[in-house]
């Protein structure tokens, strides 16, 4: 289990809920709850903690989505006319 050191534990935060963070094993882990209720949980690999927020799924109804998906499906009458 690579240990991540006490002084690089002292200035890392979590990116989601900006508070600082604990080691749990082979985790990095927030000490307040995230979004969904629970705490934030980051993988450390070969000694680096991978601190990359959480992906978040796309939403049918995200501003800006029927657009883009329009714009593939259905190029319009003008696509022809270039």
């Amino acid at each position: 289990m690579p240990k991540v050191s006490p002084e690089l534990l002292s200035i890392l935060r979590c990116p989601v809920t900006h508070s600082s963070l604990v080691q749990e094993g082979d985790e990095l882990v927030s000490t307040a709850d995230g979004p969904s209720g629970g705490k934030v949980r980051y993988a450390i690999e070969d000694g680096i903690p991978l601190l990359l927020p959480p992906a978040e799924p796309v939403q049918d109804n995200a501003p800006g989505a029927s657009q883009a998906a329009s714009a593939t499906a259905d190029p319009g009458p003008d696509a022809a006319a270039g």
